[in-house]
């Protein structure tokens, strides 16, 4: 193949980088307005030069400050014009008396200077998203170079902060659920439906992972796009087993380790480190991941993405609406099949229940970014995570049939819509990036205590009091022991593979 390499460089507008490259193609005809057919006259321009590959190198770098010091100059304070009496043949020193001084408050010019980084960011990157979608042109290769680019620019660099924060709040619900199952039964339970949060995950997860990879996808290799989720989700799988074993083997009120051979033992733990279902703890209601049970949700969170990469990203629009039609009918005859209850999923008896919750729920997020359904308002952080709570503490009461149905289906939906658009407050960013970091670490990590906590609650029977103090600070333990994990394990070990990946893919030989 013929290489051709251009040296043409957009800036704000991206018609005059359009308008560029057609001149340096010769595909300039000036009695035509040749933005209009800009892409018939790229792609006709290569049917005819079929072995010509088109090379243009992007210094992003460059592109940000040059946008940055137009945008920041052109601003009314900082603006400076030549005054009609600027004398022409004169130094610089004595020039510098015809022009106006500058005086600005620092906090008014340090807010100023931010702004306009925010500004210039939001549109290289919509010049950025131009050319991903010029690139994907068989005979046109764009590199983007510069010293500030992440080197995996595709990432889109919007982060939805608030729907971290929601993914916090859930994960602390499953928490308070998990705590409260052990002790009441679903009608006496307060957060009976604590249980759906994983189904908002599920959710959540489809929005995210089209959204991060959509524009990217169908240019990574399979095995690229399976490594990065293994570096994102497995060693807080592996962790999580870890803790499993170890609280099964020197749990102080109970277990019976003993009454487990070593090799039935040693195959239950390398099950539940590589997330293959084996639902043979009968002393732990046969969960499919006896030593973690958040393992299930894991497993088909790796499913999802393996048919992501595999073929749902080809899907049109209108066939990944159909698909999630089909899956919502699945979750309507899985509610109906178990009486009226979607709290399946995670024993060897309601294992495909599971398969029908992730269907939908990842379908449905998934269909929300490709259609684009934002809805921008002034919800803040503090009433989209009263409207998440509401939903787990709907009463367990024979209408489950319809309410649980109606959340999955539609509520957790619109959350996700209006949490995509909502405005947040300065005062929550921290808190709701924290909430994001620490949800996973704190799902995986858990539920090692609440097998130690039946079997003390089984052995014991504590008061109303005492319950409620053990669970308060059992709580904050598991909060700073998932804290405690992501920076000294997962954190760490994510950089570490990952850095070893860039190296690996730098130099494959």
């Amino acid at each position: 193949m013929n290489t051709q390499k251009l040296k043409i460089q957009p800036n704000e507008n991206f018609d005059n980088f359009k308008l560029s490259l057609l001149k340096a193609l010769h595909l300039i005809d000036s009695n035509k307005n040749c933005l209009l057919d800009f892409e018939e006259r790229i792609d006709n321009y290569f049917k005819r030069n079929k072995t010509l590959l088109v090379e243009i190198d992007i210094d992003v770098t460059q592109l940000f400050d040059t946008i940055y010091d137009r945008k920041f100059w052109n601003q009314k304070e900082y603006k400076q014009e030549i005054p009609e009496n600027y004398p022409m043949n004169v130094s610089n020193m004595e020039a510098q008396a015809y022009y106006n001084p500058i005086v600005v408050a620092e906090e008014k010019y340090d807010k100023d200077i931010e702004k306009t980084k925010k500004e210039t960011q939001l549109l290289v990157d919509s010049i950025l998203l131009e050319l991903k979608k010029l690139n994907k042109k068989e005979n046109i290769e764009i590199k983007l170079m510069g010293e500030n680019l992440n080197t995996e620019i595709s990432k889109p660099k919007q982060h939805f902060e608030i729907l971290d924060g929601l993914r916090g709040i859930a994960a602390l619900a499953i928490v308070f659920f998990h705590f409260m199952e052990i002790v009441y039964p679903p009608n006496e339970n307060f957060i009976a439906h604590g249980f759906l949060a994983v189904d908002f995950f599920f959710c959540l997860s489809g929005f995210v992972i089209a959204y991060a990879y959509n524009d990217r996808i169908e240019k990574m290799k399979l095995s690229d796009f399976f490594t990065l989720r293994l570096i994102r989700l497995h060693p807080l799988v592996v962790f999580g087993s870890v803790l499993g074993l170890l609280a099964f083997l020197f749990d102080p009120f109970g277990g019976h380790p003993e009454t487990y051979e070593t090799g039935k033992l040693v195959l239950i733990f390398l099950a539940s480190v590589f997330l293959i279902p084996f639902p043979v703890m009968a002393d732990r209601y046969f969960n499919i991941f006896g030593l973690n049970a958040p393992g299930w949700s894991l497993f088909w969170e790796y499913v999802a993405n393996i048919l992501y990469a595999l073929f749902l990203y080809k899907l049109s629009r209108r066939s990944l609406f159909l698909l999630t039609v089909l899956a919502a009918a699945g979750i309507c005859f899985v509610s109906q099949r178990a009486g009226g209850s979607l709290m399946g999923g995670w024993s060897g008896e309601t294992f495909w229940d599971g398969c029908a919750r992730i269907s939908y729920s990842f379908l449905a997020g998934m269909l929300i970014f490709r259609s684009n359904w934002i809805i921008k308002s002034k919800l803040g952080f503090i009433s989209l995570s009263v409207l998440l709570l509401l939903t787990f503490f709907i009463p367990f009461s024979d209408y489950n049939w319809l309410t649980e149905p109606l959340v999955v289906l539609l509520y957790f939906p619109l959350l996700i819509v209006a949490g995509a658009g909502a405005t947040l407050k300065p005062v929550f960013r921290k808190l709701c990036i924290f909430f994001g970091k620490i949800s996973y670490p704190l799902y995986m990590t858990h539920y090692a205590a609440m097998w130690i906590f039946a079997n003390y609650y089984t052995k014991y029977k504590p008061e109303t009091g005492q319950l409620a103090l053990i669970m308060f600070i059992g709580t904050l333990i598991l909060l700073g022991v998932a804290y405690l994990t992501m920076v000294l394990y997962d954190i760490p070990i994510r950089k570490y593979l990952t850095d070893r990946r860039k190296k690996k893919s730098q130099n494959p030989g």
